[in-house]
This record gives structure tokens, sequence and C-alpha cells, in this order.
């Protein structure tokens, strides 16, 4: 008796550790929920559309999109790791919500380095734009330059709300060239883009979406953010150009509650490079905001991840953003 319940034991722990193996062999065997924190319509919206309208074909499943917006996508987040581990749950996640929210929300329930793991990168935007009101009498970017440093009171900005890339972009730049603006923070990028075309601030950094707005003349394009300058207003000077180093792209990525299965990683991993490597999702992500395919190997999104981190980290500890 003794000796049968050892292998009865033996049995079910062996069954056991065998268990997740073989869920994985058949993954996926149900639809799969993403997670998006922002609404529909908006840009991680259509981006998580687009993707997942490819990718359902090619695991057998469809993508099911699930909009739980709320504290810059840190509810999004949470809901994701209190989530089975199973590749069945993921949350489509801006770079600001991993590297930028844990250092300016003082309580999260998310360590976004350990209880997420990046499944793949999926978009990026080389630029973003600094414009500003019609009504603000500069002409180009330099003129901007001067003319803040000398209001007063200081101009205001908008941003996509605090802690937003928006925000970054335009802090990082006060501390190079030593200016003083006032941060205003909206809900989301288009409504701080309605605000600063209406006037009601003076300027904002915000995506490529803006774009054919300053190309209308609702807005005043005056500098880009990337290595180079964007193809959509060429004539725009890069801020690298006037003050070395300054850099700011983002990124957009898909994430999973950290203990799926490697199987299962490795399978979306491989389908999801195939989906960003369609010419239709390459043109509908550059509708989407002027985003592109941003396919590189999970090591080096992982060092994407960690670098962006400490960066960050180290801007909003200078300035002194903290959300309780």
């Amino acid at each position: 008796m003794h000796i049968r319940t050892v292998l009865l034991a033996a049995s079910i722990a062996f069954a056991g550790l065998l268990a997740p193996q073989f869920a994985a062999a058949q993954y996926p065997s149900k639809p799969i929920r993403v997670l998006v924190a922002d609404g529909p319509g908006s840009a991680p919206d259509t981006i998580t559309r687009v993707v997942g309208e490819r990718l359902g074909p090619l695991l057998g499943q469809p993508i099911v999109v699930e909009t739980r917006a709320g504290a810059a996508g840190n509810i999004a987040m949470d809901v994701a790791t209190k989530s089975t581990p199973d590749g069945y749950t993921l949350v489509f996640c801006q770079d600001a919500m991993i590297v930028i929210n844990p250092h300016v929300y003082a309580k999260m329930g998310v360590d976004t380095l350990k209880d997420l793991v990046p499944v793949s990168a999926l978009a990026a935007q080389a630029n973003f734009l600094l414009s500003v009101h019609p009504s603000v009498p500069v002409k180009n970017f330099q003129e901007f330059i001067e003319y803040a440093k000398k209001a007063n009171p200081p101009l205001a900005y908008a941003s996509a709300g605090n802690g937003s890339q928006h925000q970054m972009a335009m802090e990082m730049l006060k501390l190079r060239a030593g200016i003083n603006l006032v941060h205003v923070p909206y809900k989301g990028g288009a409504p701080a883009a309605m605000a600063t075309m209406a006037g009601e601030v003076s300027a904002m950094f915000s995506g490529a979406s803006t774009a054919s707005l300053i190309l209308a003349g609702k807005l005043r394009g005056l500098a880009a953010t990337g290595r180079s300058r964007s193809p959509l207003l060429p004539e725009l000077p890069t801020v690298g150009e006037i003050y070395p180093g300054y850099l700011l792209t983002t990124w957009l990525g898909l994430f999973a509650p950290a203990g799926v299965p490697d199987p299962v990683m490795a399978r979306l991993r491989a389908e999801i490079n195939k989906v960003l490597a369609m010419p239709d999702v390459k043109t509908r992500l550059n509708a989407a905001g002027g985003l592109e395919p941003y396919v590189i190997t999970p090591q080096e999104f992982a060092e994407r991840i960690r670098s962006d981190y400490e960066k960050y980290g180290t801007l909003v500890k200078s300035i002194g953003i903290r959300i309780d």
C-alpha cells in the first residue's frame, strides 16, 4: 500500500508538471483578450484592432479588445497582472505606462518590470511635434525659445496628462533651454490638441497625428523630437539640432502577466512578427498617427525598456512630479 501511495503521488506530481506544457501545446484553444487603457477610436485602440484583425486568423482564435481606461493605464495593467498567466489575457501598453508611471505614481499595485513581461513591441513613433497656437508671435523654434524666456506670466502648455510623453518632452526642453512654462494636463492627446487650437494654452508637444493640423494652419509647427526630421514636416528642425543630445521617441507593445509558459510566448512573438511584416498593417499603423511597425528581438525590447525606465526615472525626479 505504501508503494502504491508513493507511485500515485509521483504520477500526480508528474501530471502536474506536464499539464502546463500540454496546455501550451494546445494554445490557443479559446479567444484571447487584449486590455486597452484608452477608449474606442483612440490610437491604442486602433493599433490593437489593426494587429488583432491579422493576428487572430494566424492563431486560429479571435482577438477580443477590452477597454479598461483610467489612472493612466494603471487599471488595465492591474487587471492583467491579476489574470491567470496562460496567454489568454494580454495588455496593450504605451511606453509611459511601463517606464514613467512607476516614477510618477506614489501608489501602484503593479511592478511593471517584474509583474509584466514584454510579449512583443508593436509600433514606434519617431517624432513628437512641438506646435503653438497661431496667435503666438513666433515663426520658428528659436524665436519660441526666446519668447518663452521673456514671457511674464509664463506661457502655458498642454499635455495628455500628468506623466505623459507630451509632458516629458516639454519638461526635457525646459531643462535644456532654461525656459519656464506652466503645465496644463488634459485627459488625452486629442483634448490637449483641441485646447491648443482653441488658444486655451500656447503650446504643446504631440504625436504625428497633429501634422495635419499644422499643415492646415490650425497650429504652427516649430520642431520635432526625433533623431531626424519628420518626413511629414521636413522643414521643421529637430530639437537636437539646437540642443545636441535631446531625443524623444515612443514605442507601444503587448505585455503579459509574468509566468506565461515560454512556448506560448514564442508562438505569440512569431505570429506577431508575421503581422508586422504585412504591408497593409504598416499602412494602417501610419494612418493611425505616423506610427511604424517596431520589430526588435525580445532581448532588444527588454533592454529598451530598462534604459527608458532609468532615463525617465531621472527626469521625473529632477522635475518633482508625484501623484498620490
